[in-house]
């Protein structure tokens, strides 16, 4: 496990599942599905993933297909904390935007 995947499954495992580590969660389980987060655990993971790995996490960003479990949270941010084609980083990124409260789809589900 990378220390990205560390770092998600401690927050998971501290704030949805209350440091229950007995509690197995597969690396591709859904988070929603095996009822391990709801809208509002989708809000504290957003907040959660743009504090602690410094990026915004924009609207249209907001879907299983990014947030939905482990493997998935893990290759989103990899993809958001590395460079992209034009030069500019997660950080860049960040630092230039504010964050702002938006509709959550994964929130609706």
């Amino acid at each position: 496990m990378n220390p990205i995947q560390q770092k998600l499954l401690a927050f998971v495992t501290e704030n949805f599942l209350f440091g229950q580590e007995s509690v197995e969660l597969r690396d591709d389980a859904s988070l929603i599905e095996n009822g391990v987060i709801d809208s509002t655990g989708v809000l504290q993971l957003i907040a959660f993933l743009e504090q602690e790995f410094n990026f915004r996490v924009e609207d249209n960003e907001v879907i299983p297909q990014n947030l939905d479990s482990l493997d998935r949270l893990a290759a989103f941010v990899h993809r958001k904390t590395t460079r992209n084609g034009n030069g500019t980083s997660g950080d860049d990124l960040r630092a230039e935007t504010a964050c702002k409260p938006g509709p959550c789809e994964l929130a609706k589900a």
